[in-house]
């Protein structure tokens, strides 16, 4: 008797083009991303130039990420999550022995509160936060919920009102130099009012709007000393002329456009789906054409198009996107799983603990 009912796909199955999984082989490299509306982080790499590795981690509304040699840090709901890698923890991973050559492990959890923290950025004093709640980039640490730093000038006040949804983040020589918000409103969720040619992008440190009337800015990046943005609402990526004030457009992926990572000149570039039922996402020019989710792939220099890898099921919005470079076989843990409770590490070695003795 033949089965005629459809096919469903696996959780995270995704379609990619034949020249992705060769590309992250001669990078080397792992690309990370978040997902707020699944709940991820998902590392995703080659297992040979024909197959990839999708590897989901549960974490809580799953926002910035920050990566800086051996540490990563994920911002969620109400914390952010610092996790370090450990390559011998890797080798000896209980449930896959020598599967991974890097695993990054949970280390510390700042309780920040619900402020919605968007980007997050290791610089040389520590770990900077977009506070998008209170409108302000702050540092995160052990003693408080979080240490206002600055807020742009038209914001009078700290608030957790969202008056003008600063998101991005951008350093230079470890220190803040560019962030992006949807509007430069003085009231709660005023940025709603032109959401989709509100957008501005400033300089922290001389407080200049450099850019205005942009159509919902994302994901400043720098690059060889060159910025680029993502901008959501028109589906363009964006190069920016700091000094003239302007921009040219890189390419048009007519889709909303969010998550920006660069290596070797290859820029891997977030794009999601649109919430059909939702006010904000249904006045973009292309809502009815953002179909899916995924990650297109960019040769800066050629401005060509050269992969991408689309989503089946269980990603539909994508937030932030980083490369672990050097490795291809990266591991992580969340808090939420207790085998993270295992991974002992002191300096100079490191253990797996006996699961019975944890729970004695």
């Amino acid at each position: 008797m033949e089965n005629n009912e459809p096919k469903v796909s696996p959780p995270f199955s995704c379609q990619f083009t034949p020249q992705l999984p060769e590309l992250l082989l001669k990078l080397n490299c792992t690309l990370a991303l978040s997902t707020y509306q699944a709940g991820k982080v998902v590392l995703i790499s080659a297992l040979d130039d024909q197959k990839l590795n999708v590897l989901p981690r549960t974490f809580n509304k799953a926002m910035g990420i920050a990566i800086d040699g051996n540490r990563m840090a994920v911002a969620t709901s109400e914390e952010i999550i610092k996790l370090v890698d450990s390559p011998q923890l890797a080798t000896h991973y209980p449930k896959q022995p020598g599967k991974y050559t890097s695993l990054f492990v949970p280390r510390a959890t700042y309780y920040t509160g619900r402020v919605d923290m968007h980007d997050l950025e290791f610089g040389t004093e520590g770990l900077w936060a977009i506070n998008t709640s209170f409108s302000c980039l702050c540092l995160v640490n052990d003693e408080y919920s979080f240490i206002p730093k600055w807020k742009p000038p038209f914001i009078s006040e700290l608030v957790s009102e969202d008056r003008c949804h600063l998101n991005g983040l951008a350093l230079v020589d470890g220190k803040p130099k560019y962030v992006t918000a949807l509007g430069q409103g003085n009231e709660r969720q005023s940025w709603r009012g032109n959401i989709v040619k509100g957008g501005i992008l400033m300089d922290v440190q001389t407080n200049e709007v450099i850019l205005k009337d942009l159509a919902m800015p994302h994901s400043p990046r720098m690059y060889k000393g060159d910025l680029y943005m993502a901008l959501s609402a028109s589906g363009e990526i964006i190069k920016v002329n700091v000094l003239n004030k302007s921009y040219e457009v890189i390419k048009n992926l007519e889709g909303f456009v969010r998550g920006i990572a660069i290596i070797d000149d290859y820029m891997f570039v977030g794009m999601s789906k649109l919430r059909k039922n939702s006010s904000t996402f249904a006045k973009l020019p292309f809502a009815e054409k953002a179909s899916e989710s995924g990650i297109k792939v960019l040769h800066i220099p050629t401005k060509a198009y050269v992969g991408s890898l689309i989503f089946k099921t269980s990603v539909d919005e994508i937030y932030d996107l980083q490369i672990i470079p050097n490795n291809n076989k990266v591991g992580i843990l969340n808090t939420i799983n207790d085998i993270f409770r295992l991974s002992l590490s002191l300096p100079g070695t490191t253990f797996w603990a006996n699961p019975q003795q944890v729970k004695e």
